[in-house]
């Protein structure tokens, strides 16, 4: 799990939790960025987010394990993933442990999403986009879906966790879905 600097650090919270749920080892590397952000946008400390892992990497530890394609995983998130990080794993030219664990992760043919948080997007950033789906990443911004009818933020933000989580193969319980839990026909139409 790699949280970046971009807007949005909740989505990397809810990604851990889940994990934790689920009863699959997390590993987390924090960019510097990102603890700015975590500042910014909620009332935790980095202490608190390293909690929710399994295990800490920091930022700079390029020789951590997770910087090797022998160490096996299922793949790795990066939520919230910043422009600056998409375009380090696109160009594998990698600055930290969480853009070389990405470059691993698609070296090693596993899955990486990457839930890029940015808008508007220009031509530059659509055609990385389009470099790393080409190489194999999964582009999966954080988007609502309205049709499981959210009553907060917090399920919005849950419901793209629990999709991005899906890629692994992981169901995780609050994901609300399509013909599952919710009627398949509008009310007042007809099947």
């Amino acid at each position: 799990m790699g949280i970046s600097g971009a807007s949005g650090v909740v989505y990397g919270l809810r990604a851990l939790d889940a994990c934790r749920e689920l009863g699959v080892e997390s590993h987390l590397v924090l960019s510097k960025s990102a603890a700015l952000t975590l500042s910014q946008e909620t009332d935790l400390s980095v202490a608190d987010v390293n909690a929710k892992a399994a295990v800490t990497h920091k930022a700079s530890d390029i020789g951590a394990a997770i910087a090797s394609g022998s160490f096996r995983t299922l793949g790795m998130i990066v939520a919230p993933c910043s422009v600056r990080t998409m375009s380090e794993i696109a160009t594998g030219v990698t600055s930290s442990l969480l853009s070389r664990a990405a470059d691993v992760t698609l070296k090693e043919r596993r899955t990486l999403v990457l839930m890029v948080r940015e808008t508007p997007l220009h031509l530059g950033h659509l055609r990385t986009l389009t470099k790393l789906a080409e190489m194999g990443a999964v582009i999966a911004p954080p988007l609502p879906a309205f049709y499981a009818k959210p009553a907060s933020l917090e399920e919005m933000v849950d419901q793209s966790v629990g999709r991005a989580l899906d890629l692994f193969g992981l169901s995780w319980r609050p994901v609300r879905r399509w013909g599952e839990d919710l009627a398949t026909v509008v009310e007042g139409d007809e099947a």
